[in-house]
């Protein structure tokens, strides 16, 4: 699963959100934009969510990608069907993601890494949830589903991504995931080898 991605670009949210005449707040000042190939699991990164003020505003923010579960593995990722996910939506702000294969070369000790942008837009979000927890703190992950027809051949789950024009209601808790968790249709994603 999507254990690496991408935000070489700030994305610009504030203007995607106010066209969609929502107010994004920064409580915590502007979260680091600066550019990065590579977002891991425990790395903090921006995410957008509903403000905790009751207020209908969206807030801006940098947290944990993971959180640890029982067994003390990171939960970086999360199955989507068949779970009530109408409490703690988030988006992950992203302009790739990264999944690897096998080498077909025996001898070769690295995987081979494919990168995944969207289509006619600079920039995406993913799907995501977030809560708090006791070890670490506010943390998030991905939201995975079925993959799309340009996930399938290397990965047999894909994440959730979301263009611009559905972010406004994945945070609204009372729109239906299922509405906005589909795989997207082929051709959607770019995909090119790196390595």
């Amino acid at each position: 699963m999507c254990n690496d991605y991408r935000l070489l670009e700030r994305v610009p949210v504030e203007e995607i959100f106010a066209g969609f005449g929502a107010v994004l707040a920064t409580p915590e000042g502007l979260p680091n934009f600066e550019p990065r190939e590579d977002i891991r699991i425990t790395d903090r990164a921006p995410i957008v969510r509903a403000a905790g003020d009751g207020s209908g505003a969206f807030e801006l923010v940098q947290r944990r990608w993971s959180w640890p579960a029982p067994n003390g593995r990171p939960v970086y990722n999360f199955r989507s069907e068949g779970r009530d996910l109408s409490r703690g939506r988030c988006l992950i702000l992203a302009d790739g993601f990264y999944e690897f294969t096998a080498n077909a070369d025996p001898a070769a000790r690295r995987k081979h890494k494919w990168l995944f942008t969207l289509n006619g837009a600079a920039s995406f979000a993913i799907a995501g949830l977030w809560r708090r927890d006791p070890a670490v703190g506010e943390a998030f992950t991905m939201l995975t589903t079925a993959p799309g027809a340009d996930v399938a051949p290397y990965h047999d789950r894909g994440i959730a991504v979301l263009p611009p024009a559905c972010w406004t209601r994945w945070l609204d808790p009372a729109v239906p995931a299922a509405q906005l968790l589909a795989p997207p249709p082929a051709g959607s994603l770019a995909v090119r080898q790196l390595a």
